[in-house]
């Protein structure tokens, strides 16, 4: 608000401030307007109509475009506001603190002068410190190893010299940790092999694509028995997570892509303060049929929670030979099945049938973090009688509902698969649902995305063994379990280096 004793008395310039206010004001209607689009458009990505929202994939692609329009609008209004008037900006969303393990810098900048104006001397009564996040490019270097000979001047019996050390590449130019480096950046960063040799180029390196490919293919192989040491370890638990996803193969000589399928095991025992380390195995197999589930199961007898893919009701079919498997299943699911017809209109039973959903994960929240023991007492006491008159209500309204509309087709499929749903109640262990391995797979499309797809079988093999070490390493939050204690040195050097990559990204 201007002060009138503060304007001038003459009217020249008077005209200048008020033509200089409109302006102003012209100035910020624009950039309202601008906002007010951006912010449509951020609504029309995240809540339009299904037809018309963002893939979920790209959905962070197209935030960060919003996000950088708007704060480019913030400084364009912060430019335009007088000087001393300035509002203090909001602070950034998960800004946070910096994390203490990153080294320090420290820059001091002293006063002109420690004299007072007085004459006196200045003393030292304290200062004001700020962190501010700064990077160096990545740098690539050369290690030069030089192993001397030695020999005796007083006899020709021998030449002395250490032995050549072990390698992951016999003869190659690469260490473990720039394979580690080029592993990481393509099935953790997403990050083609032809995009970073084009990075490295920029930096007088000339390495042909074909050659890093060569270092991930002998890799794979070297890592192949830590892969084999982590899914074993997997089906020593009693308790599992499963699912599949797409993994489509050029298939040799047709021109044309093939779908293959990465199926997902994964184990996450830390909502219960489970002992045993989380982890994921990828396998790839030519198809999706429940065969290869079995195949991959072999030798594990416990509770696996999936979603409904029929593929799996061969695990408990009454003629099957093998270790006891018990199949939990998956409340997301079932709760995105009705979502989806609350989203054609107004679906008053979907509506209550979500919300009744919502309730038991209202308590799952509640109970998070706590022990089997105590989950399952939580769960009998609060989540049991809500179930049982959910049922009644599946129940009622499946009487009523035509079976071949959608709300009678979702209705049945929550009916199915009822006894599985139910299990979570008899095991502190077991899940709500199955996002514990579902998370673990957006990487895996989101690579699929940019890839496009495997080149070979064994391509498709070598991916899934690195994205299984690179996922669990992610999953054990910078914790790293060494399955390559009885393998070569330069696998133990990769694997180190692969978990040393992830921890510091």
């Amino acid at each position: 608000m201007l002060d009138a004793a503060y304007l001038p008395d003459d009217i020249a310039a008077l005209k200048a401030m008020l033509i200089a206010a409109q302006a102003r004001e012209v100035r910020k209607d624009e950039r309202i307007e601008r906002l007010e689009k951006l912010v449509a458009a951020f609504k029309q990505a995240a809540f339009g109509r299904k037809s018309e929202k963002a893939d979920p994939e790209q959905f962070d692609l197209a935030l960060e475009d919003l996000e950088t329009a708007i704060a480019a609008v913030h400084a364009e209004d912060e430019a335009d506001t007088p000087s001393g008037k300035q509002h203090a900006r909001q602070r950034a969303a998960n800004r946070g603190s910096l994390p203490a393990h990153l080294s320090r810098i420290e820059e001091i900048i002293e006063p002109e002068s420690l004299v007072c104006v007085c004459g006196g001397c200045l003393h030292y009564i304290g200062e004001d410190a700020s962190e501010r996040l700064d990077v160096i490019p990545a740098q690539f270097r050369v290690i030069v190893t030089r192993r001397p000979k030695y020999a005796c001047r007083a006899c020709t019996d021998g030449v002395a010299q250490a032995p050549a050390p072990a390698r992951l590449i016999h003869a190659g130019l690469p260490t473990e940790a720039t394979i580690a480096h080029v592993l990481v950046s393509k099935y953790a960063d997403h990050l083609p092999l032809y995009r970073q040799a084009q990075i490295m180029s920029r930096q007088g390196i000339d390495l042909d694509r074909s050659t890093l490919a060569d270092w991930v293919g002998r890799a794979a192989f070297e890592l192949r028995p830590v892969f084999d040491a982590l899914i074993a370890d997997l089906k020593r638990s009693t308790k599992l997570f499963m699912d599949e996803t797409r993994a489509p193969v050029l298939d040799p000589g047709s021109r044309k892509t093939k779908t293959g399928y990465f199926w997902a095991l994964a184990r996450d025992d830390r909502p219960w303060g489970g002992g045993a380390p989380p982890g994921v195995a990828f396998t790839y197999a030519p198809g999706r049929g429940g065969q290869h589930a079995e195949r991959i199961l072999q030798g594990f007898t416990g509770i696996l929670q999936v979603d409904g893919y029929a593929g799996y009701n061969r695990l408990i079919a009454p003629d099957r030979f093998g270790p006891d498997i018990r199949l939990a299943y998956c409340w997301a699911h079932a709760r995105r099945k009705l979502v989806e017809i609350t989203r054609t209109g107004s679906a008053p039973i979907a509506e209550e049938g979500v919300k009744r959903i919502g309730e038991l994960y209202r308590i799952e929240a509640e109970l998070r973090g706590l022990t089997s023991e105590a989950r399952l007492v939580g769960r009998q006491e609060r989540s049991a009688p809500l179930v049982a008159n959910m049922r009644t209500w599946l129940t009622q309204h499946r009487a009523r509902v035509a079976g071949k509309s959608p709300l009678g087709e979702a209705l049945a499929y929550i009916a199915k698969y009822w006894d599985g749903l139910g299990i979570f109640l008899t095991d502190g262990r077991i899940e709500i649902d199955n996002n514990s391995v579902e998370r673990t797979i957006r990487p895996i499309a989101l690579n699929r995305k940019n890839a496009l797809f495997a080149g070979h079988d064994a391509g498709a093999e070598n991916w899934a063994t690195i994205a299984s070490l690179i996922e669990t390493c992610l999953c054990r939050a910078r914790h790293k379990h060494d399955y390559a204690d009885r393998r070569t040195m330069p696998v133990n050097q990769l694997f180190a280096n692969v978990s040393g990559t992830i921890a510091v990204a």
